[in-house]
């Protein structure tokens, strides 16, 4: 037990990080602007249609049973909420991109850097949220698949896509509305 939950806390830490946007800078290992490093863009070729990839469409999923226990990530314990209750919260939205890119997301899922999915630390696995950019007002909704972002001033990482498709990926961060949204 205590090796599933040491796995799950390993492979939340990881999925917590944010990146860069198109297109593809210089390479640097320096932090840029945004706290997001200039070697974990959408890599050289990202799809010409990400205008195109659709948001998430809201069902009825079973919750994954592992993925919403408490856990404790940087020293910090996270106890997710399965309450069903309405969740609405403003703060800081930043994205990952191909550092993660085909590795396992908490659901056990393979994070795919051009869907509309997402992380955060409490919600339940999987649920869906609408997150609206509050400077331009544009929305997607995402299917929430796995935990993070583990830095005290950011409430949800989005894929390359959804942080393009609200029109943040170049800044790495937005701050955003998020929204728990059900099926109806």
């Amino acid at each position: 037990m205590k090796n599933i939950l040491r796995s799950g806390l390993i492979l939340a830490i990881l999925a917590g990080c944010s990146t860069t946007p198109p297109p593809p800078a210089p390479v640097s290992h320096a932090p840029s602007e945004g706290g997001r490093y200039q070697t974990d863009g959408p890599g050289l070729h990202p799809p010409a249609n990400l205008a195109d990839i659709p948001d998430a469409v809201p069902r009825k999923d079973p919750l994954n049973k592992f993925a919403n226990r408490p856990y404790t990530a940087l020293g910090k314990v996270y106890v997710p909420d399965l309450s069903n209750k309405p969740y609405k919260v403003r703060g800081m939205a930043s994205w990952y991109g191909r550092k993660f890119h085909n590795q396992k997301t908490s659901t056990g899922e393979l994070y795919d850097m051009y869907g509309m999915t997402a992380a955060n630390t409490t919600l339940p696995l999987p649920c869906y949220v609408r997150v609206t950019n509050l400077a331009n007002h544009k929305s997607v909704v995402v299917r929430v698949n796995d935990r993070g972002p583990f830095k005290s001033d950011r409430i949800i990482d989005l894929t390359y896509t959804a942080a393009w498709k609200l029109g943040f990926v170049n800044q790495g961060s937005a701050w955003v509305e998020v929204e728990r949204i059900f099926p109806e």
